[in-house]
């Protein structure tokens, strides 16, 4: 799984076939020259071994210790932000929770994509194909699509990622899922959040000053007030976390084009974090490598 994510092999038949003669593949996975490589359905049977909550976590946690064991980790600085991920299911697979909707008439082989003009919402739609995705839009302008929301926390030293978690895509999954990775850090000591306009809600700023956590949220001003305090924005510390809270797009950007986040290709809620999980550690460790080669 992680020299998927390593080199961008997008299936297991392609990681197979690469087996057979990449050397440092074999080596990767501890295959001799001569080994016979495994059989699909053995490669099948210990990935599903692997995708469960506590062996990704487990193996994340680690990938952060060593960090922390080299020193590499800001305990002050931080900063938290979220990525829509596509789930494996279609817009044909959303259909309503009740069967009282009448089926479309227009017959033929995309049947049941017409969907004459009637709105459709996660309150009266669900996939049949993966219930637990959700119809989200990331920003205005952007097309909905059935996903999850996939959340990290970065420290903002050296940009690497200390707490992950994913969701369903809802409008306050965000800020909610936010909440829940700081409390992972946060302590007696006084630390700083960055985090884009979309964290910028009075009760989200007030939450994360009740954990003594300084929120240094880029100012959402359109039509509204901002809950950030002009005394915050005028610190030195709010400029570098501004300036440093972009590093975490480095990550999601990785993930998506490198790793396996594009479009996941495991259905449900569990399935879907362990890969967030999984990509998140693979990140960190090329991150990692690239640290101590610039040193």
């Amino acid at each position: 799984m992680l020299l998927q994510m390593f080199y961008s092999i997008r299936s297991e038949p392609m990681l197979l076939e690469q087996l057979r003669y990449n050397l440092l593949f074999r080596w990767f996975v501890g295959l001799s020259m001569d080994d016979k490589i495994w059989d699909p359905s053995t490669f099948s049977k210990n990935r599903d071994r692997f995708l469960n909550g506590e062996i990704s976590e487990r193996f994340f946690a680690a990938v952060v210790e060593r960090a922390r064991a080299d020193e590499l980790l800001s305990n002050e600085h931080f900063t938290v932000d979220g990525t829509l991920i596509e789930a494996w299911a279609s817009h044909k697979s959303f259909r309503p929770k009740s069967d009282d909707e009448p089926p479309t008439s227009s017959g033929g082989r995309n049947e049941g994509v017409n969907f004459r003009g009637r709105p459709r919402s996660n309150e009266t739609h669900v996939s049949s194909t993966d219930p637990d995705a959700r119809l989200y839009r990331k920003s205005s302008g952007a097309p909905a699509i059935l996903g999850y929301l996939g959340h990290a926390l970065m420290e903002n030293r050296n940009g690497l990622i200390v707490g992950v978690k994913t969701t369903r895509a809802t409008g306050i999954a965000e800020r909610e899922a936010a909440l829940e990775l700081i409390r992972g850090v946060s302590g007696s000591n006084r630390i700083t959040l960055g985090a884009d306009k979309a964290y910028d809600t009075k009760d989200f700023v007030e939450a994360l000053r009740a954990l003594n956590v300084t929120p240094h949220v880029a100012q959402n001003t359109t039509r509204r007030r901002s809950a950030i305090d002009r005394r915050t924005v005028r610190h030195p510390g709010y400029t570098v976390s501004q300036r440093r809270r972009k590093l975490i797009e480095e990550s999601f950007g990785w993930g998506k084009t490198i790793g396996r986040l594009r479009k996941v290709h495991f259905r449900g809620l569990d399935l879907v974090g362990d890969i967030v999980r999984w990509t998140a550690a693979a990140y960190n460790l090329i991150r990692i490598r690239n640290l101590r080669a610039a040193t």
